[in-house]
């Protein structure tokens, strides 16, 4: 366990972030370089031929608020721990951040501007994570921005409650606001309703949405379809919420000082995550596609942009163009950054030196490493143990890796108990107001409760594990994954290791019946590039999936486990194998032999999950009848995919018949098996009995799986 923090009062007294970056400014500077960003986006926009220029030229003033008088961040340091984080829901006005960027001088020139959307720039179609520097995320799918952004403040206050959590609010240098602009797109998704009543529950008094509210989308007028106060919803959520409109003389007047003075009463409330609902016209001031659904998503042409420039006072017949003195203006944002840094790191110096042994986890956490004792913390079960339900033993290994990793954290989509996510003794993550009978916890604790939100529990995760310090999983039954499946896809393309725990995993599920029996979830969950699935056979197959999927950070996982209990293999038997085997996605669990005690295969079985000991058992019927038959266990077909052609030749040598078992349907199996129809597979519904029956009356079985080897090896 970590020692609790030291923190002497006076050590980070000039540290203040509740505040904003500097008081507020908007000076003439200020306005010509707003209408500078404006033209420039609506160049960019032209040149491509394609994009999304409206908000960005409504947006203009509001993000250079944020980003020149409000935010802490270094333009020089995507990486700086000390920086306020910022989300751009909205990813299709990309050009919103992109031009902040390059106004503050934080990795992007007007050569990547000039190459907006194309191949290889740093200015893609939407913000990603990986590709331009200070994007925290990829967004474009609606909502998916600002639940995540919830995950970055449930991060954030995470971090503090492991690093800093005596010393006081606002004053750690730990302690650090996640700013979203959203649009009415992203406040119509439904991901934002489930994320922002957690965000509320909560109480995240670090996250600060502003809402762009133009009543415009693609079909022009949103009254057509979202008509809700939108205000009176997220009061009800338990937000803090302000209004700020740019039409209320009648005239559109940019009152950029009462935005400042908004965000800066967001920053002070501190028990209650900000929502500030920002009327704007979309595309003002351009002078006939304002305020129309015709300037969301296309380049204004030739006549409009031409009097867009003319209407803010530039050369039609210029374009890219920027005067170097605004240009320098925007980035003496640098120069604020330098100075509140270096009250930055004195602070940091300070707990670091009252606090030697946090210093030690965070310098880890910021490494990515692993604990010393990390190998040593995995439990290794015994056969004599009996039937072990993977979800339980998955429950098991969490557990034992509480006092050794205090990154690792998650829960439950209102399944705790089903899905052994919450670690035996770990308090929750909740204000302590939230407490109940059934669960204790307080603000910096450990157990998530998501509720029934699986959307944005995948999201949130995303949101935590981006934070780069912790990771975070989720839990919820397997047939659930399609409820999460834009956020999982969304950690696979960016490449973040988000964790998602899916019980339940079948037909074996039994009683509940076929709206809740996975039947071609896990062929579609295969099918996500970059996405790690894994379905252990036994208890120790999922001790050793755990430790693979801590081990490494460049990719998503979905921990696939049962509700039934499965025997725990005796890998003391004759011809068995470890379950270290488990790394490298498929491996020999049972070895082939023959009279003459030779170990090449006649058949090879291959399965996964509780389907694994099927084909043992129908190995021991096959072997008995002289087909010498090796059973491969396949957890991880990605994983097994990224070995050596050497290595999955010798485990699936490719002239050898190759069956497969898997209580889901077959397509995909084919890779594996020696071709079509070499797999018994479930390609139609479930029903509503017990497992056992089910398994029987739809052929998962081994006597199935023998009949089907006969037929093939002796046709």
């Amino acid at each position: 366990m970590v020692p609790s923090a030291t923190h002497p009062s006076d050590s980070t007294s000039a540290l203040n972030r509740h505040l904003p970056a500097r008081e507020y400014v908007y000076s003439d500077q200020d306005q010509r370089a707003v209408d500078t960003l404006r033209v420039l986006a609506a160049d960019a926009v032209e040149k491509v031929g394609s994009g999304h220029p409206g908000t960005a030229f409504s947006l203009s003033p509001a993000a250079w608020q944020l980003f020149q008088n409000v935010m802490h961040f270094d333009p020089k340091d995507q990486h700086w721990q000390g920086r306020d984080r910022f989300v751009l829901s909205p990813g299709h006005t990309s050009l919103t951040l992109y031009l902040q960027l390059f106004a503050a001088g934080a990795g992007i020139e007007m050569e990547d501007l000039k190459a907006l959307r194309t191949w290889g720039s740093k200015t893609p179609g939407h913000p990603e994570y990986g590709d331009t520097d200070h994007v925290e995320i990829t967004t474009g799918p609606l909502g998916q921005g600002l639940a995540s952004a919830v995950g970055f403040a449930y991060d954030q206050r995470r971090i503090r409650g492991l690093m800093d959590p005596e010393a006081a609010p606002g004053t750690s240098p730990f302690d650090h606001h996640v700013f979203v602009i959203a649009s009415d797109g992203d406040l119509q998704e439904g991901v934002t309703a489930e994320a922002s009543s957690l965000a509320g529950t909560q109480e995240l008094g670090n996250l600060i949405v502003i809402w762009d509210d133009n009543k415009i989308s693609i079909e022009d007028d949103t009254d057509i379809a979202f008509t809700e106060n939108v205000d009176k919803r997220y009061e009800a959520y338990g937000w803090h919420v302000q209004r700020i409109d740019w039409l209320q003389t009648g005239d559109y007047v940019e009152d950029t000082k009462a935005l400042y003075e908004a965000i800066a009463n967001a920053k002070q409330e501190t028990d209650k995550p900000s929502l500030i609902s920002l009327r704007t016209i979309i595309g003002w001031p351009s002078p006939k596609k304002q305020n129309t659904g015709g300037i969301h998503g296309a380049k204004l042409g030739t006549e409009e942009l031409s009097g867009l420039k003319e209407v803010l006072g530039f050369d039609p017949e210029q374009h890219f163009v920027m005067d170097d003195e605004l240009l320098a203006h925007a980035r003496t944002v640098g120069e604020r950054s330098a100075q509140y840094r270096q009250t930055w790191d004195a602070a940091y110096q300070s707990w670091r030196s009252h606090n030697p042994e946090r210093a030690k986890l965070y310098d880890r956490l910021v490494a990515g490493g692993l604990p010393e004792n990390f190998a040593d913390a995995f439990p290794r079960f015994e056969s004599t143990d009996g039937n072990m339900a993977t979800r339980a033993a998955s429950g098991k290994v969490l557990s034992a890796l509480a006092d050794v990793m205090p990154e690792l954290w998650g829960g439950s989509a209102d399944l705790a108990g089903s899905n052994n996510t919450t670690m035996a003794g770990e308090p929750s993550f909740l204000p302590v107001d939230r407490q109940t009978q059934s669960w204790s916890g307080h603000p910096y604790g450990r157990t998530l409760h998501f509720g029934i939100r699986e959307h944005a529990s995948g999201s949130i995760v995303n949101g935590i594990t981006l934070g780069g310090l912790t990771r975070g999983y989720a839990g919820t039954f397997l047939i659930f994954s399609d409820y999460m499946r834009p956020a999982v896809r969304l950690a696979a393309l960016m490449g973040v290791p988000s964790i998602f725990v899916w019980t339940h995993d079948s037909i074996g599920l039994g009683e509940d019946g076929p709206t809740h029996q996975p039947v071609e979830h896990l062929a579609a969950l295969r099918a996500i590039p970059n996405l790690d699935v894994v379905r252990p056979a036994d208890a120790n197959e999922v001790s050793v999936a755990w430790q693979t999927i801590l081990s490494q950070r460049q990719r998503p996982t979905g921990m696939i486990l049962s509700r039934q209990g499965l025997p725990i293999f005796d890998r003391d038997q004759e011809a068995f194998r470890s379950a270290e085997g488990v790394a490298r996605g498929a491996y020999v669990l049972a070895e082939a032999t023959n009279d003459s005690g030779e170990t090449t295969p006649d058949v090879v079985l291959i399965g996964t999950g509780s389907e694994v000991q099927l084909a043992v058992a129908a190995r021991q019927t096959l072997q008995g009848q002289g087909i010498a038959t090796r059973v491969v266990s396949a957890p991880s077909l990605e994983w097994f995919d990224a070995q050596d052609e050497a290595y999955r030749s010798d485990v699936l040598p490719k002239d050898v018949l190759t069956v497969s078992i898997e209580a889901g349907v077959e397509q995909g199996w084919q890779k594996y098996t020696s071709g079509q129809g070499h797999s018994v597979s479930l390609e139609h519904f479930g029903a509503s009995a017990d497992y056992q029956t089910l398994f029987t009356k739809f052929g998962i079985t081994a006597e199935a799986l023998v009949t089907k080897v006969q037929s093939l090896y002796n046709a």
